[in-house]
Order: structure tokens, then sequence, then C-alpha cells
């Protein structure tokens, strides 16, 4: 490579939103995401399966919604996991994953029926609460990685700024 060609590399800005996915930090999101997809299968395919057949049938119904609820984030979680992960492995670029992010839904964090979460066993109550941990760190890695700012946050103009663009409109603009 030619010294220019080094000094535009250096120039350029570091992606964060690359270095986060190839961090240690995301190594270990993608170990504790797949394993509470794991964790959680086994859950609902034994213990959970044999709790839901003792519940009357308010609770069974909570149950059934819950778990589907539960799953259904979960699996949306796990494709995000894995779209990034492929980036990391280099399969992919950021720019593709992020084309692609697009149809997994990483939707705020639902409202849940107290009550209905009042009538579920502990074990499931408390995989729920570990997924929607799970997804708060996802949806603001995510917010991170694909630089995104809040649908509603209020851009503030920087006046040293807006005042520098004025006095280089003034007087030629190389010496300021």
């Amino acid at each position: 490579m030619t010294e220019s060609q080094l000094l535009s590399e250096a120039q350029q800005p570091v992606s964060f939103g690359e270095r986060l996915a190839n961090s240690q930090a995301f190594a270990a999101l993608f170990r504790d995401g797949m394993a509470l997809v794991e964790e959680t299968a086994t859950y609902l395919d034994g213990p959970g399966r044999q709790e839901s057949k003792t519940l009357e049938r308010a609770a069974a119904l909570a149950y059934a919604t819950e778990s589907m609820r539960l799953t259904t984030r979960l699996m949306q979680l796990a494709s995000w996991l894995l779209l990034h992960r492929a980036v990391k492995e280099g399969e992919m670029s950021l720019a593709q994953a992020s084309k692609e992010k697009n149809k997994v839904k990483l939707s705020a964090a639902e409202t849940h029926d107290l009550h209905n979460l009042e009538l579920v066993p502990e074990a499931l109550r408390t995989l729920i609460e570990r997924s929607q941990a799970l997804q708060g760190k996802v949806r603001r890695i995510d917010a991170t990685i694909h630089n995104r700012t809040a649908p509603d946050a209020i851009v503030v103009p920087n006046p040293v700024e807006r005042q520098m663009g004025l006095l280089k409109a003034a007087f030629g603009g190389e010496g300021f």
C-alpha cells in the first residue's frame, strides 16, 4: 500500500458497529442468548409441559399465551444474534446485515397482563424476565451498531458550528 492510501485509510472513521459485532461483549451476549433459547426450549418441552397440565383453565390459557410470546421473542432475538454472528465471522458485511435485520422484529418490550403473569409458574416468569432483559440489551446494541436515533429525538443544532460556518462564508473559509 502506498503512503497516501495508508493515510487515507487512517483518516476513515472507525466503525463502532463492526467493532462491537466483533467484540468479546458480543460473543458473551451471543452465548447467553443462545443458552437462554436452549434453556427455554428444554423447560417448555419438559417441566413446563407437565406444569401446564396441572393448571386451572385461566392459568393454562395464560401459560399458553405467555409461552407463545416468549418463544416468539426468543426466536427474533436468536435471528438477530445469528445475523450479527455472520458479520463477526465475515460471512456478510454490516451493510448486508442491516438490510436483512429489517426482517427481524425487535419490538419494544411488550406490556403484559400482570394478572396473567401471576397465574403462570415461577419458572416461566423467570424465563420471561430474562428474555425481556436480553431483548433490552439487544435493542440497545442494535441501535448502536446501526446508528439509529430515537424517532422522537430532537436534534439541536450546534450554535458554535453555525457561527463558524458564518465566519467561513464571510472571510473565505480556510483560516477558521
